[in-house]
């Protein structure tokens, strides 16, 4: 129901914009050149132009944005892994130290060892 009223609304501008400006005009573009165009026509494809160019622009934008992100998700999951590594090696050093405090002969038992 909001796109239909904002659809109305900017067509009742346009309309509104289009009853003023018939005066027709001449568009240079580089070597070509388009005459006799109503000025409103004019006025609506540079808008249009305008709002199709941003637009690009924010998928460029949107993409580079998801392509750091997933960088830096490999990123963080490569350190979780190197995090578990230690502290299994941790873990294991703990066990041996274990061993040389209470006698070669006795081996720790650890119910939480990995």
């Amino acid at each position: 129901m909001l796109a239909l009223i904002l659809l109305l609304v900017v067509g009742s501008g346009l309309v509104y914009i289009s009853k003023f400006n018939f005066t027709p005009v001449s568009v240079n573009l580089g070597v070509y050149t388009i005459s006799n165009i109503p000025l409103f026509y004019v006025i609506v494809g540079s808008i249009l132009i305008g709002l199709v160019l941003s637009y690009v622009a924010y998928l460029i934008q949107s993409i580079s944005t998801s392509l750091t992100i997933r960088g830096k998700d490999k990123e963080i999951k490569r350190n979780k892994g190197e995090v578990l590594e230690l502290t299994k090696n941790v873990h294991q050093l703990e066990l041996a130290n274990e061993r040389q405090k209470n006698g070669e002969g006795v081996e720790p038992t650890d119910p939480n060892s990995l």
